[in-house]
């Protein structure tokens, strides 16, 4: 690509989360055309293993993660099942980082308590690969975008300003006659199940009351301080390092020890 422009300040890391995998080309391509453009760019990968399409999972990773980046960072997000379709491409600027991701409801979570919120569809096709494929999006559209953010280029420059974009909510907890009622949104890959019940949401339910915790069969009557707490196999729930209640077993899985999956019910009730 022989666009060229001045060159001023530029974003400090360009992080990725996908549903790509590793089994293919799809991401070395991605960092291919990044550092084709800028050759100093940071690229740190956040996760891609995301289950393909899942949308959900892939905003729940970007809402736990972009907080612990260097501020000016830019967050390239592609769980895009659209791709191809008449969805827009997004380049999002925040007070402290930026965002390019579909336009499918995966930066909302992210995004809800964001301040200086400005929002650009990413129209310009000079800053595209030629050509551009309608299936790669993420190749074509995305990296270079973010290549060319990364040197310095102007925000505006990308395409029009639009007001909103498409919101996408996590499951929201219940609070019922029985109890605070919520439910698994993400199985780590040690089988831990995490719900939607964070530790604010905890403490202003149960007020230091007495409480169980209820999923499938099981009980379990306390909070622990962490994953090696009693013996080898027992079943336990404490608040995990994102702040989120979350279940697990000593030195084993608790997804498979409960047939959990997501949209497994959590329910916790004072006693």
């Amino acid at each position: 690509m022989a666009y060229k422009r001045k060159r001023k300040g530029g974003v400090s890391v360009i992080s990725l989360i996908t549903d790509f995998g590793q089994n293919d080309n799809f991401v070395g391509v991605i960092k291919g055309v990044i550092l084709s453009i800028n050759p100093n760019a940071k690229i740190v990968d956040i996760c891609h293993e995301v289950k393909p399409h899942d949308i959900l999972t892939g905003a729940f990773l970007l809402k736990s993660s972009f907080k612990y980046f260097p501020k000016g960072s830019l967050h390239l997000v592609v769980v895009d099942p659209g791709v191809g379709s008449e969805r827009k491409n997004l380049l999002v600027k925040t007070k402290d980082y930026f965002f390019i991701a579909p336009d499918n409801g995966v930066l909302s979570p992210a995004l809800k308590d964001q301040a200086s919120l400005k929002i650009i569809e990413i129209t310009n096709k000079n800053y595209f690969l030629k050509p551009t494929s309608d299936t790669f999006h993420g190749r074509d559209i995305f990296a270079p975008t973010a290549a060319y953010l990364s040197k310095g280029e102007d925000f505006g420059k990308f395409g029009k300003r639009i007001k909103s974009i498409k919101e996408l909510s996590l499951p929201q907890v219940k609070i019922t006659s029985k109890g605070l009622i919520g439910e698994i949104i993400y199985i780590d890959r040690f089988g831990n199940l995490v719900s939607n019940i964070d530790k604010e949401m905890l403490d202003n339910f149960i007020k230091n009351k007495r409480f169980r915790i209820h999923i499938k069969n099981k009980t379990i009557d306390n909070l622990s301080h962490s994953y090696a707490e009693g013996t080898y196999l027992k079943l336990l729930a404490l608040i995990d390092s994102f702040n989120y209640l979350e279940i697990a077993l000593n030195r084993g899985s608790a997804c498979n020890y409960l047939k959990a999956k997501k949209g497994t019910e959590v329910m916790l009730a004072v006693t």
